[in-house]
């Protein structure tokens, strides 16, 4: 409980608690805001729910958690270029970034955590799912482990199941980097900056191979972690309404945006925060 006294609300057994009582387009003075950032280590991510931020607001409060980094495919809003919408029409049948990953793990130094606002939800469906990486890492074997530990993940931006996703918005926002391939390699087990705990750092959408592996070697064991990353237990899900809010950390999360929402449209405002090297 902090000085305004706000609510913390668990939403699943290991992941995620919302954060009831608490206006975040106010100035939140400095124990407030340590308060916030102690609880988001804890649970990886925030929910917070009728949230009327515009995007000045918006700004102001990612710029609070550090510095914002841009999204290298998609332009942002106007006058806002840090500010990504993440938009799903009427007539598309895909929706951006609708497979489990952590997001742009193809960057050098990729994004510490990202905050997303919702604009416009369909009446049913369009949740989004977390899942736990301390807890995937935790649960694996000691000698899987100590095989992890020694192995780099490749990251491409150009795999197959997540470049489709991004197809609508580049064909009408794209930036100039729309076709360009990013590809970088971080370590398998990161370590957490701020926490100090280790973390299961590959993921299905941007993880083709490991260093020094061909895609055929590295199969068997990066289908395994991606299956075993995402067990239910280590998960949660997030029902969005209009100004509901979520923050969550890439450094030891992953998501899922669930496409179950034909014919309806949803819109979200994303900022993504600078991090720094894995290691």
């Amino acid at each position: 409980m902090a000085g305004n006294r706000f609510e913390v609300r668990r939403v699943a057994g290991n992941i995620g608690a919302e954060i009831a009582g608490i206006d975040l387009g106010r100035q939140l003075d400095a124990a407030t805001f340590a308060e916030l950032r102690r609880l988001w280590h804890e649970h990886l991510v925030l929910f917070f729910r009728d949230q009327t931020l515009d995007s000045d607001q918006f700004m102001a409060l990612a710029g609070r958690f550090g510095p914002v980094s841009e999204y290298p495919f998609v332009k942002g809003l106007e006058g806002f270029p840090n500010i990504t919408p993440v938009v799903k029409l009427e007539h598309e049948r895909i929706n951006f970034g609708g497979v489990w990953h952590s997001d742009t793990t193809y960057l050098e130094i990729p994004p510490m955590a990202t905050m997303l606002l919702a604009r416009e939800v369909p009446a049913a469906g369009g949740d989004t799912l977390f899942a736990n990486q301390y807890l995937a890492y935790d649960s694996l074997s000691d000698g899987m482990k100590r095989l992890l530990s020694e192995l780099r993940g490749v990251s491409s931006s150009a795999k197959a199941d997540v470049t489709r996703t991004r197809e609508d918005r580049i064909a009408d926002h794209g930036t100039a980097n729309a076709k360009r391939v990013f590809e970088e390699a971080h370590p398998a087990v990161r370590t957490h900056p701020e926490t100090g705990r280790k973390a299961l750092y590959v993921n299905v959408a941007h993880t083709v191979r490991f260093e020094g592996m061909s895609e055929a070697e590295s199969a068997p064991i990066l289908d395994y972690l991606f299956q075993h990353q995402i067990r239910p237990e280590f998960t949660c899900r997030f029902r969005w309404q209009v100004g509901s809010l979520a923050l969550w950390d890439n450094r030891c999360a992953q998501h899922n945006p669930v496409n179950d929402y034909h014919g309806h449209r949803r819109v979200m405002h994303r900022i993504t925060l600078k991090g720094d090297r894995p290691a």
